[in-house]
């Protein structure tokens, strides 16, 4: 994180983080994505849900939505699309939605700095990021990295944020040895394809689609992070507080939606073939494979220690967060052991 991107997190209030984190989205906003139906059904929760992006990432979330899983606990998801991991989170600040997933970081930011954020779950358990080349070949050790245009979504987003690392742990200077271009969330293939850049470090289905087009993934993020929070449901105390009921069936309909991501494979090709209809079904297909193959959508909503640890060690050695709240005060895992429990 630079300075001045540090100075605003440090320095704002709640209120003006809202207003600050969603303008840094550069103009994308908040765009009603799925929902559970076109007519709620009195006897249903409405819950707020914002996603940081639409990706195949978050597979365990559509497919849970497409499955009437949701519904089944009660619940009518009303999921928008933020634009990046700092404006779903502000949105879950500002009060104009109930949970957020992104980079649990951002709640981590916020406690460090007086504010509220808890997380409950885990939706993404790998660095679901790959680095896509039309260019290049595979890339064994990191020091490869030296002398590329490297595109990724702006800093503190998580692409952003494994790729710096990945950088300066070989050795690597960013802005000297190796350049960091920053493009708007989603938009890192078509930067790449168009010339910006020699690689672009970006996620599913958008890989496998370069891949439709020619390009090659030359390094995997997923297995040389290992277990990683990449994606961590949100929410503030206020709401586990005032509405414990929602959360539990919200953390409960993740952690069936996750089991049946893995047990089902076609369904969840059919559940992502529906989300991004725009895509060549194999296109959208090899992009599940490659989800499934390296782990990355979270086989359970139970947030594990060493998964936060990796999270958290990456963004303390990048100054993004401290790392003062321990474990067991930023991660409350009762709703999710309660989801494991009464799915046995």
């Amino acid at each position: 994180m630079t300075d001045r991107v540090r100075h605003r997190f440090n320095s704002l209030t709640r209120r003006n983080f809202l207003t600050t984190t969603m303008s840094i989205a550069g103009g994308i906003g908040a765009s009603s994505l799925i929902s559970s139906s076109g007519a709620r059904a009195a006897e249903l929760k409405t819950v707020r849900f914002s996603e940081a992006v639409h990706n195949l990432g978050y597979i365990n979330l559509y497919v849970g939505m497409h499955a009437g899983i949701f519904k089944k606990n009660g619940l009518d998801m009303q999921v928008s699309a933020a634009g990046g991991d700092t404006q779903t989170f502000a949105a879950v600040l500002g009060g104009s939605a109930d949970f957020a997933i992104g980079d649990a970081t951002m709640a981590q930011i916020s406690r460090e700095n007086g504010g509220p954020g808890v997380v409950v779950g885990t939706v993404v358990q790998r660095a679901h990021y790959f680095g896509v080349s039309k260019t290049l070949q595979p890339i064994t050790d990191p020091r490869g990295f030296k002398g590329l245009k490297i595109v990724t979504s702006p800093e503190p987003n998580t692409n952003y944020s494994v790729a710096k690392r990945l950088l300066e742990k070989a050795g690597l200077k960013v802005g000297v040895d190796a350049t960091i271009v920053p493009v708007n969330p989603g938009t890192e293939i078509a930067a790449m394809l168009a010339g910006q850049a020699d690689i672009a470090i970006a996620y599913q289905p958008s890989v496998a689609a370069a891949e439709a087009q020619g390009a090659m993934v030359v390094f995997d993020f997923s297995s040389y992070i290992g277990p990683f929070c990449n994606t961590g449901i949100m929410v503030l105390p206020s709401t586990i507080q005032k509405d414990p009921e929602m959360v539990q069936a919200l953390v409960t309909s993740f952690e069936e939606a996750s089991r049946k991501t893995y047990a089902d494979p076609a369904f969840s090709k059919e559940v992502a073939r529906k989300e991004f209809p725009d895509l060549p079904g194999d296109v959208v297909d090899k992009a599940i494979d490659a989800e499934l193959k390296f782990l990355i959508p979270a086989q359970s909503v139970v947030t594990k220690e060493d998964q936060w640890k990796n999270l958290m060690d990456m963004q303390i050695y990048l100054g993004n967060a401290k790392g003062s709240i321990p474990f067991d005060q930023i991660i409350d895992n009762s709703f999710a052991n309660k989801a494991v429990a009464s799915l046995k």
